[in-house]
């Protein structure tokens, strides 16, 4: 097949949407990719991208478009994603390529499958979308917008006419499926199929940890995340021998941040830094566990599975999981997760209850989650999944 992905996020910023588009390249497809250039998390446009417009990285080939730099300003936010959906849905007029069928992804904001749409209408070809952020939904748990406002309505009426454009759309964990029946009234078919975990370009070697037990927390640092739980869980531990390692960036850092100058937190709570994935797994080696965090309040975006738990399972460590829905499934069918509720005495009880394991018993648990993430969830098992779908909406187009 000959397919056209447009994300506005791609290589070098580090979402699962590069590794999805090289393994289709390995299993003989021909990928093009409609993207912006590269800012996510670096606040500026990187210099060596300012001029391209095309490239081919793994096999794949990359059409870029201009768009005005992420900064941390809900509004320069706003002009970021607005900047891409209309250079993006422009450029479409001037591809020339003859795809079979568009795959688009929508991590946030759902605008940025338009030019999508339009390819996909233009060309008359089929249009799968992969689901990984539900819009409006997303918007109104990290309280962007609120629920009974003019804004939620004209994203609320946008978002659901994006999706009924789509020929089919995939889903990034089960729950999706009630949103888009229950609240948006989409009856399509909606297959499952888990987000890839991120792969790295190479193996370095692991931290050595001043302290002897070490839990380890990596990805956003938002208002669903629970981090001030996790930090108030290790004032709770009476102990000089751990520490717990922060790493990541989002909304709440500076509070964060600010947190971590008492200086009965200094030695106990660290941040590392907003690190790439080849050097955030070096403190996963050594770890005593991992942790999973994401406020359960009945939101459809707190069912979801975070995908750093996709990404923890193949290090083969024990996972602390505080988290409901479809994540929490998912921790307890892998079998080496150790659940705890939002209660700060509890998770606090469940680090002392890992510290207390011995190396065997955390390597047990540590295995079943490697096994369960290789028999499941592998980049290789995945994409067979995502290219029997596409090859299914080309014969039923």
């Amino acid at each position: 097949m000959r397919i056209l992905i447009v994300t506005q996020f791609y290589y070098p910023e580090r979402f699962c949407t590069h590794d999805i588009a090289r393994e289709l390249v390995r299993r003989g497809h021909d990928v093009h990719v409609l993207t912006g250039l590269p800012n996510y998390g670096y606040g500026h446009i990187l210099p060596a991208y300012k001029k391209c417009r095309y490239e081919e990285i793994d096999g794949v080939k990359i059409h870029r478009v201009k768009l005005i730099a992420r900064k941390n300003s809900h509004f320069v936010v706003s002009l970021n994603y607005l900047s891409f959906w209309l250079n993006a849905k422009r450029a479409v007029n001037r591809l020339k390529i003859a795809a079979d069928i568009v795959l688009s992804f929508s991590l946030s904001p759902v605008i940025s499958i338009a030019p999508a749409v339009k390819y996909a209408k233009k060309h008359n070809v089929p249009h799968v979308l992969y689901c990984m952020d539900l819009w409006p939904e997303s918007t109104v748990v990290t309280k962007a917008i609120r629920k009974n406002s003019l804004a939620y309505r004209i994203l609320y009426k946008w978002s659901k006419s994006l999706y009924q454009n789509c020929d089919k759309i995939l889903i990034s964990s089960p729950s999706f499926k009630d949103y888009f029946e229950k609240e948006l009234g989409l009856s399509k078919k909606h297959k499952y199929i888990n987000q890839p975990s991120l792969s790295s370009n190479e193996k370095r070697p692991p931290i050595v940890y001043e302290k002897k037990h070490n839990f380890v927390y990596a990805g956003n640092i938002g208002k669903l995340q629970l981090i001030d739980l996790l930090i108030l869980a290790m004032e709770k531990l009476d102990r000089d021998d751990c520490a717990l390692h922060l790493m990541g960036m989002g909304s709440e850092l500076n509070d964060v941040l600010a947190k971590l100058n008492n200086p009965l937190l200094k030695e106990k709570v660290l941040y590392e830094g907003a690190l790439p994935i080849e050097e955030a797994e070096r403190y996963f080696y050594q770890s005593d566990a991992l942790i999973v965090s994401l406020k359960n309040d009945g939101s459809y975006v707190s069912k979801t599975i975070p995908n750093k738990l996709t990404q923890y399972l193949k290090y083969g460590k024990p996972i602390l999981g505080i988290l409901g829905g479809d994540g929490k499934k998912l921790l307890k069918d892998a079998g080496g997760g150790i659940i705890s509720s939002e209660d700060v005495e509890e998770i606090a009880e469940k680090m002392k209850y890992i510290i207390s394991l011995s190396e065997k018993e955390k390597q047990e648990l540590g295995n079943k989650n490697r096994a369960y993430y290789k028999d499941n969830l592998s980049i290789e098992k995945l994409v067979i999944s995502f290219e029997s779908e596409l090859e299914d909406s080309l014969i039923n187009k």
